[in-house]
């Protein structure tokens, strides 16, 4: 960034860790990132790198220019109403990285009137190779937005939603997507053992077919589906297991396994919420 703003980490959890540990790495100032988690054995390693830690929410968000509110959404509410007077003071911009808690909640926990941007990330921020949907409220100025994707740039792509509601998708997709490709590895690594490969080899087989394949798809100026008619020859090996996949009905298996996951985040949002 060409400025620095004042950063404050509520909670120092692993996608807290994800966001700092990219920012130190790409040379963002340690001393302008303060965080806070309730048990001090959280904040030792952060200490070490030269941030300012503490277990007092508030004190991490004194004179902080963006607050990163990164506690789990069960203790959100508790949390901002705790958070709320000071912010009343400081207004600075808040970022948050909860599933399912909305702006709305989030505005009116913190006394309103609050610039609030939601990120749905995933779990590959840890290898900076994550993904993030963005969605910014009334309140946050075009300044603020460039702050929030220079932030979370750290951790790999930043896109952004207009519609709040398109967050629940950019979840079913990228925030729970991780988990569908490690149960498809899973899968292959086991099937791969039963006709006869160690697991070890069937292990790196897999994950190196992986990277490759995400990697092609990515750096390709056509899309996936092209890519899968170009190494599907007729009547050829891998046609014969995409013929199978189709028989058994893997599109109808992924699109209702995302609809699952979108209908979950929204019950969250009612569970959780004040709206």
């Amino acid at each position: 960034m060409s400025q620095h703003p004042t950063l404050a980490f509520i909670g120092a959890g692993n996608m807290a860790r994800a966001i700092i540990g990219g920012l130190v790495s790409n040379g963002y100032p340690a001393e302008k990132i303060r965080a806070s988690a309730p048990t001090i054995n959280k904040l030792d390693d952060l200490k070490a790198l030269g941030l300012f830690t503490t277990q007092d929410n508030v004190e991490a968000m004194h004179s902080a220019d963006v607050v990163i509110l990164a506690v789990k959404p069960q203790m959100f509410k508790a949390v901002l109403l705790q958070l709320a007077a000071t912010a009343a003071q400081t207004k600075p911009l808040f970022i948050s990285v909860a599933a399912g808690i909305t702006s709305s909640s989030i505005n009116q926990w913190l006394g309103g009137n609050q610039a609030i941007v939601r990120c749905m990330p995933n779990t590959p921020a840890l290898v900076k190779m994550g993904t993030n949907g963005l969605y910014a409220n009334n309140s946050v100025t075009p300044e603020q937005r460039t702050q929030a994707e220079e932030i979370l740039s750290a951790t790999g792509l930043t896109l952004w939603v207009e519609d709040e509601e398109l967050l629940h998708a950019v979840t079913a997709v990228s925030g729970s997507g991780p988990a569908y490709y490690f149960l498809f590895m899973e899968a292959m690594i086991a099937a791969g053992e039963k006709q006869g490969l160690s697991r070890d080899m069937a292990t790196q087989l897999t994950l190196q077919t992986a990277r490759g394949a995400a990697e092609m798809a990515i750096q390709s100026d056509v899309t996936p589906a092209v890519l899968r008619r170009r190494v599907s020859s007729p009547n050829g090996t891998t046609e014969q297991a995409i013929l199978s996949f189709q028989a058994n009905k893997l599109e109808t298996l992924v699109e209702e396994a995302m609809q699952a996951c979108a209908a979950r985040s929204v019950a969250i949002a009612k569970e959780l919420g004040d709206d």
